[in-house]
């Protein structure tokens, strides 16, 4: 018997639309800025749009309803309007925001709270009979990088995604609609994120798609500084080629879903390494 090995992945291309994420802020809050955006990354090859309208940088404070619904639901309903493809996600912890989403169009909640910040988020997801990717993270984005410690960060997380799946299949969601996500950079240090892409392939062993969003994150800049003691951390927008890196190493290790910002050199990277792992 064979089995067919080949690796295939998604890519998810980032649309904030904020004033303060710590990469891209302010440059699509103007909803038509936005959906060009969006319009731009699926022509680049973005197999999923993850549309967002509160910041969960490390510190950010959270948004109003009101204030959340304004920025968001427009891209939404806009660009669900002009495009059959590819899937629209809300990036939201609030059931309200994703409610509206997933009827201006969206069909993913991508809720970096995993289901525990809005008790009536699973309930929307499973009678909207939705996608939802559930993100490890301890504390919340105020908090989270005071101090994370864990006994074992790869059990510990693996621990937490294994318990809210379940929960999030016990609340009526079904579980093939289900993806999971480690939470790089989400309460984690550099060696801990580093530690979870490396023991990826456990995660894997839960049995559902695993996202990863190393994007352009701060811990890539501290591993490129310590890897040059006299250079400085480069910005968020010279942080590509570690991106890339880690893009790569996490496909071998069997993610197959990545939120990014610069869609078309990561999808380029991940279609030569699948081809390579593949053959």
């Amino acid at each position: 018997m064979t089995f067919d090995m080949a690796p295939s992945f998604q890519v998810m291309g980032i649309i904030n639309v904020t004033p303060d994420s710590f990469s891209d802020g302010g440059l699509f809050l103007d909803r038509d800025a936005a959906v060009a955006h969006g319009l731009q990354l699926v022509a680049q090859g973005a197999d999923i749009l993850d549309i967002g309208g509160e910041s969960t940088r490390p510190g950010s404070e959270p948004v109003s309803l009101e204030q959340e619904l304004e920025r968001v639901i427009g891209v939404v309903d806009a660009l669900g309007a002009a495009l059959e493809a590819p899937r629209i996600s809300i990036d939201t912890r609030k059931a309200a925001v994703a409610r509206a989403a997933l009827t201006a169009g969206a069909s993913l909640v991508n809720d970096v709270s995993a289901l525990r910040s809005d008790p009536a988020m699973a309930g929307v997801i499973a009678s909207a009979g939705a996608e939802c990717c559930l993100m490890h993270m301890q504390g919340e984005p105020r908090t989270m990088q005071a101090d994370p410690r864990y006994s074992d960060v790869v059990d510990d997380v693996k621990a937490f995604l294994e318990e809210r799946l379940r929960h999030a299949v016990e609340s009526g969601i079904d579980e093939q609609r289900i993806m999971l996500d480690p939470g790089i950079g989400f309460g984690k240090t550099v060696a801990q994120n580093l530690e979870l892409l490396r023991r990826l392939d456990e995660l894997c062993a839960l049995g559902r798609p695993i996202l990863i969003g190393p994007s352009r994150k701060s811990f890539i800049a501290r591993t490129l500084a310590e890897a040059a003691p006299h250079a400085s951390q480069p910005p968020p927008e010279e942080r590509l080629a570690g991106t890339i890196a880690t893009c790569v190493i996490a496909l071998e290790r069997g993610a197959r879903v990545f939120r990014v910002h610069d869609v078309t050199p990561v999808r380029d990277a991940l279609a030569v390494a699948a081809a390579t792992l593949s053959a």
